[in-house]
């Protein structure tokens, strides 16, 4: 069974002012979100799940889906902020989505096999896709094994100002134990720092594994979160601004012991457009991979 690839979009329109300003990064005007799918495919998924708005439905499928559509199984889901359990609704007034996981759990009734979790908008690499295709193809009828890549933390900065990440601890059989985020992490004088304290900074190893929202899960996720939601809207459903993100859910489920989480790690970069100075290094980090050999010119013809 091969497993799926939910691609979380459905903030798409907003963060780029609309589809068709997608940028384009690669030699022959690809996305980041093109050599993901590529990646996949060539990694051994067998099929891809969109997460968008219904609102830009026509578009997405004419603008970027049709690119993919002789090359592999396509899906669509769609996350809307009126996509709640029965007794609850929306609150007046709110317009934020409702977070990372929800946009998950769009995914029930399309996906029955082992399948990954990425955002559209990062460039995540070749290797990391076969690491955790290999993971979930291993996962095939189990529950509550989950996995997630862990980048090397030098391998995700900017050059073009700090980041924030989530750097992650793991027991001897690589599993995670805690997630904590590290705010203001650059290169500083050849060491990679963050801020510890007011205007104090510390040094921290780039070898740590941290999050980049690259996640393996078995279908009986869903259970776990359309169980949680509820909980989770009880206690701030009527808030404009809450947000029920993935990492909300898997700490919950390590520290019931409900789950477990496999720590991956992966040699490769993780890049993304952070800061408009990034864009020239994306574009040429990608032009050196394609130039290696890696992609070619084209992805999709």
């Amino acid at each position: 069974m091969k497993p799926t690839l939910m691609i979380l979009a459905a903030g798409m329109g907003s963060r780029y002012g609309g589809l068709k300003q997608l940028d384009q990064l690669g030699p022959s005007g690809e996305t980041i979100m093109d050599y993901s799918v590529y990646d996949a495919i060539r990694a051994g998924f067998g099929k891809i799940v969109f997460v968008i708005r219904r609102d830009f439905e026509d578009e997405f499928r004419e603008k970027v889906i049709s690119k993919y559509k002789n090359h592999i199984s396509i899906e669509v889901v769609f996350q809307s902020l009126e996509a709640l359990p029965q007794g609850f609704t929306k609150p007046e007034g709110r317009t934020k989505p409702w977070g990372t996981n929800h946009a998950i759990m769009m995914g029930a009734k399309v996906i029955n096999e082992p399948f990954a979790v990425i955002n559209a908008d990062d460039f995540y690499g070749k290797e990391s896709f076969a690491v955790l295709s290999n993971a979930l193809q291993k996962m095939v009828g189990t529950k509550d094994d989950y996995c997630m890549v862990g980048y090397r933390l030098g391998n995700t900065l900017s050059e073009s100002g700090h980041v924030s990440r989530g750097v992650c601890s793991m027991n001897e059989k690589r599993c995670l134990t805690t997630v904590v985020e590290h705010y203001e992490i650059q290169r500083r004088d050849g060491k990679v720092t963050y801020k510890s304290g007011e205007n104090q900074y510390s040094e921290i190893d780039e070898n740590l594994p941290v999050s980049m929202n690259m996640w393996g899960f078995t279908p009986d996720y869903f259970v776990h979160s359309e169980k949680d939601f509820i909980q989770f809207l009880t206690e701030h459903g009527t808030e404009e601004k809450s947000e029920y993100g993935i990492p909300t859910m898997v700490n919950k489920l390590i520290k019931t012991a409900t789950a477990q989480v496999r720590v991956l790690d992966t040699p490769d970069s993780w890049f993304g457009v952070t800061y408009k100075e990034d864009r020239p290094t994306v574009v040429s980090k990608i032009a050196a991979l394609v130039e290696q050999g890696v992609y070619p010119k084209q992805l999709f013809k």
